[in-house]
């Protein structure tokens, strides 16, 4: 398992993706700490059942999850983020995605929320990696950018404006003009997409 770099986000710090280019990419780090919002509230209300949040971060989705009655799983590599998801009251587990998970193939939904389609850097084998994970009428609901931004993958590291930066890992930005035809890839296909306060949305099912 590689040590992931998102700890100083996590823990409140202000920080932002930097790519080899030079461009920078601010984190929404205030946000991955606090009550849910208009667009986390779109993602809750589609999680009825069992659900697998994956990257879950400090655990803000998980938790709300738990506390609606909703059964829910944060896995993280982060072992702060696992800290600080069972300190908000929700269970979580030390795990990367692409290795076996608890209920595999039984999940209701699974969560892909603030970025976190990015994972990897290849959001095909990203979701493919989801569908397996879900029920076979199950959903996958994961945030993405908006309209007109398409498939990017790159190179990044996480840095705070302080010397020593982060490693440099694969990363991908997925919008929502590229969303039918990547989730086709990974034999998933889009139930809606849709935007909520200024960030965009999508919920996919098996094909």
């Amino acid at each position: 398992m590689i040590e992931t770099t998102f700890e100083p986000g996590l823990l409140g710090q202000h920080c932002w993706l930097e790519l080899a280019s030079g461009e920078r990419i601010s984190l929404a780090t205030d946000r991955w700490r606090s009550t849910p919002s208009p667009g986390d509230e779109l993602l809750l209300r589609h999680c009825v059942g069992p659900t697998l949040d994956i990257g879950c971060g400090p655990g803000r989705l998980t938790a709300a999850l738990t506390e609606r009655g909703v059964i829910a799983l944060g896995t993280d590599i982060s072992p702060v983020a696992v800290r600080l998801t069972r300190e908000a009251g929700a269970v979580a587990i030390r795990r990367d995605v692409f290795a076996r998970q608890p209920g595999e193939g039984r999940w209701q939904h699974t969560l892909l929320a603030d970025g976190n389609i990015g994972i990897g850097g290849n959001p095909v084998r990203l979701l493919a990696r989801v569908r397996n994970l879900l029920h076979g009428s199950g959903s996958a609901l994961v945030e993405i950018d908006p309209p007109g931004t398409g498939l990017r993958h790159g190179r990044v590291r996480v840095s705070t404006g302080t010397a020593p930066q982060g490693r440099w890992f694969d990363w991908a930005w997925l919008g929502a003009d590229a969303v039918a035809a990547t989730a086709r890839r990974a034999g998933l296909t889009p139930k809606w997409i849709r935007s909520a306060g200024d960030r965009w949305f999508t919920e996919l099912v098996a094909s």
